[in-house]
């Protein structure tokens, strides 16, 4: 079959499981006073269209920020104004101010639903593609299958098109970012990652290792010469476009101060809900948010992110080849996710898609990482009335990924590079037989999977005990938890152990 026919094939199966989880529930369906983040989005439309700028993020009688009031960047707020405005067209109700909160009607689902398809047809799924053809190595059937198995991730279809939210945009912005950079478009790439973070400021995430490649790269070119030149040019990329973006909010102080306190809600504590990071499952043994006051939480959980950034930043910084950027990528947005202030469970997408990246080069360990990030958001998806879609989508990319990517034959210890690992079990006596880790990682993993299917019974099937109402989400986000903070120390040995010369670009 001919390459072309192949690459149609993969995007329109994509599109077919988005759609087909968008036909079932949302956050927040039908239940009122606040309904959900479905909600939150019409209401930004609402908001953007019927207000000026200067009221978008202050809280005035027409804009109760309480009631899901805008707390992501300008770039999030001009989407909506845009939505907005299609929207008035089809029905002025969508988005009459005061009066269409809480609306919901097939038509107006049917809308929200497209809006969604149509930002992943413009941004996310074209820069999926130009990575898999450009940017990863193998024949054309292991390209395809690569691009496949990313656009079937189902942690962010069953989050963008079931529980209801824009991830798409911001991702795909970020990925378009990353394949300006594997391309030697540094100022393009730059660009690209600077919308992403003036559209959701959970970019930071991915922010260091674009500033350390970057850097490092210019230095390599000589930082008196024609890296000064690059870095200028990229520099001034970056000012001109968050100046563009913050534009209507510069004209007053107080304006964009309005919108930092907004984006950066410090108030709300160390963490809300069941999230599968360190503090939450710290929280279950040390009541941390009870001994520290609210100024330390923050503050510790700045240094231990700085702590768990530093090694791979700084490999990174001295070798900027886009292998170990990619990996730096992984390890950044796991660092922020475990470690950093008020983490949401939505935000493991963050490290899956750096993680996606690295399926056609370590397909095994992507694959189950991919798995368990869905896994971990599963109290959310019960909670949103999509078990049918989770348990769908989630066995199907399981299988097909591992059958496309041969990850389980792909699984040698050269393969997995666990050449480090191997070198830690050298202090054992020469008469023992050294551990086969290879088929050791296998077992785990289906050990794992196992579990996983386990708990996802016993959350569905299973009342917990009257003490423990919370049992279930607990075991998900520590088991969660316990497979991410592996993941974390897997990827930054992977990093730093790898040859100075290592090189993935094309």
């Amino acid at each position: 079959m001919e390459t072309r026919t192949l690459v149609w094939l993969s995007v329109l199966l994509g599109v077919v499981v988005r759609w087909g989880v968008s036909l079932n529930s949302y956050s927040g369906a039908g239940k009122p006073p606040m309904f959900g983040d479905y909600e939150a989005q019409r209401h930004w439309q609402e908001v953007t269209y019927n207000l000026p700028v200067q009221e978008w993020y202050f809280n005035t009688t027409e804009n109760e920020l309480n009631y899901w009031g805008l707390d992501y960047p300008p770039l999030t707020a001009f989407h909506s104004l845009l939505c907005a405005h299609v929207a008035k067209l089809i029905n002025p109700e969508w988005v009459e101010l005061q009066g269409s909160r809480g609306y919901e009607s097939p038509a107006h689902k049917l809308f929200m639903r497209a809006t969604v398809l149509a930002a992943d047809l413009l941004v996310y799924i074209p820069a999926v593609l130009l990575y898999c053809f450009y940017l990863t190595n193998g024949s054309t059937n292991k390209k395809v299958s690569t691009l496949l198995c990313i656009l079937l991730y189902p942690g962010l279809i069953l989050i963008d098109y079931g529980h209801f939210q824009y991830n798409g945009v911001s991702l795909g912005l970020a990925l378009w970012g990353v394949v300006g950079l594997g391309l030697g478009w540094d100022t393009l790439g730059s660009l690209a990652f600077s919308l992403a973070l003036n559209y959701k400021q959970m970019e930071l995430y991915h922010a260091l290792p674009f500033f350390c490649y970057l850097l490092g790269k210019c230095a390599k070119q000589g930082l008196a010469g024609s890296g000064l030149f690059s870095l200028v040019k990229i520099a001034g990329t970056v000012l001109v476009t968050f100046a563009l973006c913050w534009l209507p909010f510069l004209s007053d102080a107080q304006q964009a101060l309005q919108v930092l306190r907004r984006i950066f809600p410090v108030a709300r504590g160390l963490f809300e809900d069941k999230v599968a990071n360190a503090w939450c499952s710290l929280n279950v043994l040390v009541k941390i948010r009870s001994i520290l006051s609210s100024d330390s939480q923050v503050y510790l959980s700045l240094a231990v992110t700085l702590l768990a950034l530093a090694p791979s930043s700084l490999r990174l910084l001295r070798t900027p080849t886009f292998w170990q950027f990619k990996l730096a990528l992984v390890n950044s947005s796991l660092a922020f996710f475990l470690f950093s202030y008020q983490v949401h469970e939505k935000s493991i997408l963050l490290p899956a898609l750096p993680v996606c990246l690295l399926l056609n080069d370590l397909p095994l360990m992507a694959i189950w990482f991919l798995q368990v990030s869905t896994f971990s958001m599963l109290p959310l998806l019960l909670k949103d009335g999509l078990l049918a879609p989770y348990v769908a989508t989630s066995l199907a990319f399981l299988f097909l990924s591992t059958h496309l990517l041969s990850a389980l034959e792909r699984c040698t210890e050269d393969q997995l590079r666990l050449h480090a690992y191997r070198r830690l079990t050298a202090w054992l006596p020469a008469r023992l037989p050294r551990p086969d880790l290879a088929r050791i990682v296998r077992w785990k993993f289906y050990i794992s999977v196992v579990l996983m299917v386990g708990l996802s019974v016993a959350s569905v099937a299973l009342l917990p005990p009257a003490g423990l109402p919370d049992l279930f989400p607990v075991l998900v986000s520590a088991f969660s938890f316990l497979h991410f903070l592996g993941t974390f120390v897997y990827f930054n040995i992977v990093q730093l152990s790898a040859p100075q010369g290592k090189q993935k670009t094309k």
